[in-house]
């Protein structure tokens, strides 16, 4: 399995605050196992150095399997890609450093995620450089205690409405779990965000697994 090129399918926010206690690079290595392709690693109550070493012990969870990108922390990136952990991109959100400013920041061939909940948000993006962004992060699709200040949900309505604007490849997040994938693609999205589904599910491996079934029921991929 090569480290995939593209944020599409079931995606993991592996939030540090959501995981029942357990190390979060256990959870990553069991998602990882069972075929989740991009792993985002969210530490929002950690300081830079703590977050650093959360990033090294992934790291090796994901490396040629995974897309491992930082939520929000360019400086926790950029000092993991330079101690050569295997750090794909970051994701950032509409009060982090202006996306051009980050694509400079970390250079042409990393991948870069944003949030976007608005079509003045899209409107920001289509008006960039292409290859600014690589993604958007899209919702929320439901109220979601593991991010307070999330957007006005959007309902799954909303979602294919704003879906239909983007100028890039939607990953829908918000709430998301089991149940989910049969409308988050009807929606139009590419991927779909979860959080608690996997890590703070009593076997993160095995419900990993379900989502991807899940999905790959709702698309057709019969992969991933």
């Amino acid at each position: 399995m090569s480290t995939p090129t593209a944020v599409t399918g079931i995606y993991l926010v592996a939030d540090a605050a959501s995981t029942a206690g357990r190390p979060l690079a256990d959870i990553v290595a069991a998602a990882v196992a069972s075929g989740i392709s991009t792993i985002q690693l969210r530490c929002k109550d950690l300081p830079a150095r703590a977050f650093l070493d959360e990033v090294a012990a992934c790291a090796p969870q994901a490396a040629g399997r995974a897309l491992l990108l930082v939520n929000d922390r360019i400086d926790v990136y950029l000092a993991a890609r330079a101690a050569g952990l295997a750090v794909n991109g970051v994701h950032i959100g509409q009060q982090d450093l202006p996306a051009d400013a980050v694509r400079d920041l970390i250079g042409p061939d990393a991948v870069l995620g944003l949030s976007a909940s608005t079509p003045a948000h899209f409107a920001a993006v289509a008006a960039l450089p292409a290859g600014t962004v690589d993604y958007l992060g899209t919702g929320a699709v439901r109220p979601t205690p593991t991010k307070k200040d999330h957007p006005t949900p959007l309902g799954f309505a909303g979602l294919g409405r704003l879906v239909a604007q983007a100028p890039l490849p939607c990953v829908a997040i918000g709430g998301l779990g089991h149940g989910d994938a049969a409308d988050v693609h009807a929606a139009g999205a590419a991927g779909m965000a979860v959080v608690r589904a996997i890590c703070a599910a009593a076997d993160p491996g095995a419900a990993a697994v379900n989502l991807r079934v899940e999905w790959a029921a709702a698309t057709g991929e019969g992969g991933r």
